[in-house]
């Protein structure tokens, strides 16, 4: 009889240890939100050329700001819906030697929702044909080069962005110089 009582309360024992692991049906999980929040009205509201101070404003303190590279802010938002799948959205934000914003990149663009990113289209019908064939030297049915998206608007954000972007020139890595080190000169005994 004891036997079988202290069996029972350590099979108990050992089943509730089980169970601890174990995610149990209809318990609420919280949702777990890390970094800053990014929206795309934040997002809208960067113009190149703003100051650091003007940027802070808008997007708040960077969760990152890497000493290798100091003209770079990252903004990083993760969120993980109880029991589902961890989501992340990031932005970059660069700015040239005269600490003023010169572009972006990352998981936002100026000027598209994220309905529209979602859906494709920026808020118009846009009709997309099949690819074009041309002649090719054989006379032979050769499909021509996709055409590049339609040039933003001039003037617009994305414009200057874009320009920036492609006016942008690779700046190499300085690399430090060792130490010389003089060998100091010995102390010369006082006579």
């Amino acid at each position: 009889m004891q036997k079988a009582k202290l069996m029972l309360t350590g099979l108990t024992f050992l089943g509730l240890a089980a169970l601890a692991g174990c995610s149990l049906p209809g318990v609420y999980k919280i949702d777990i939100q890390q970094g800053n929040v990014i929206t795309q009205d934040m997002i809208d509201q960067l113009r190149p050329g703003m100051t650091r101070r003007q940027v802070r404003f808008i997007m708040g303190n960077p969760l990152i700001t890497d000493t290798f590279h100091a003209n770079r802010w990252d903004y990083l938002y993760s969120l993980q819906p109880g029991g589902g799948e961890r989501q992340q959205e990031r932005i970059s934000l660069l700015f040239n030697s005269n600490d003023q914003l010169s572009g972006l990149a990352g998981d936002f663009m100026p000027g598209v929702s994220r309905d529209e990113a979602i859906r494709g289209d920026s808020g118009s019908t846009a009709v997309t044909q099949a690819p074009a064939t041309e002649p090719g030297a054989s006379g032979e049915a050769v499909p021509a080069q996709a055409e590049p998206e339609a040039a933003p608007a001039p003037g617009s954000l994305l414009e200057q962005l874009q320009r920036e972007v492609d006016e942008a020139q690779p700046v190499p890595v300085p690399t430090p110089e060792p130490l010389e080190v003089e060998p100091t000169p010995e102390a010369e005994p006082a006579e």
